[in-house]
């Protein structure tokens, strides 16, 4: 009886790993492209971070959205920054200016395609979760930009300070 219980268990695991690895993309950009950016900035924002902090960096992009002051949608808050001028008249691409965005991942120059499969799964749920079932939401009260704990930026100097969630410091703009 041990053997059979512990036989089924290991199938059911190897099952459960072998479904997570063949099955990497929840979803894709053409298919659902505010879940695909919320995702991305998940992932480049929070991937080695736990669960509490890549939720609260995903709650300020959504709370951006519901503020007046950034872009009305997911993409455009993930992607807000100047666009180069120049790619923009010569090459007829819009192309951000490098170091000039609102999320560094997205101007800093290199591929956006995530690398780490497993992080990018969890990056895939975690915004699913918080966009279509509401989970998660809430727990960065309200804040509108959050910074790395290891970086003091001039900008949060004028910011009503939340606190802390894992790696990063969370502020309310007043």
């Amino acid at each position: 009886m041990k053997k059979l219980i512990l036989a089924a268990f290991m199938l059911m695991a190897t099952s459960a790993s072998m479904a997570k690895a063949e099955n990497i993309e929840l979803f894709t950009e053409e298919q659902y492209p505010e879940h695909y950016c919320l995702a991305l900035n998940i992932y480049y924002e929070a991937r080695g971070s736990n669960l509490a902090d890549r939720a609260g960096v995903a709650n300020v992009v959504m709370n951006r959205t519901k503020d007046r002051r950034y872009p009305a949608t997911i993409c455009e808050v993930v992607k807000q920054g100047p666009i180069s001028k120049w790619w923009k008249e010569e090459k007829g691409k819009e192309v951000p200016i490098r170091n000039r965005c609102q999320f560094s991942w997205y101007c800093d120059g290199k591929s956006d395609n995530p690398k780490n499969a497993d992080a990018w799964r969890d990056s895939q749920e975690i915004a699913y979760r918080i966009y279509n079932l509401g989970v998660y939401r809430g727990i960065s009260e309200g804040a509108t930009h959050y910074h790395a704990t290891y970086v003091d930026p001039s900008w949060n100097k004028q910011m009503q300070t939340i606190g802390r969630i894992g790696l990063h410091l969370f502020f309310r703009a007043p």
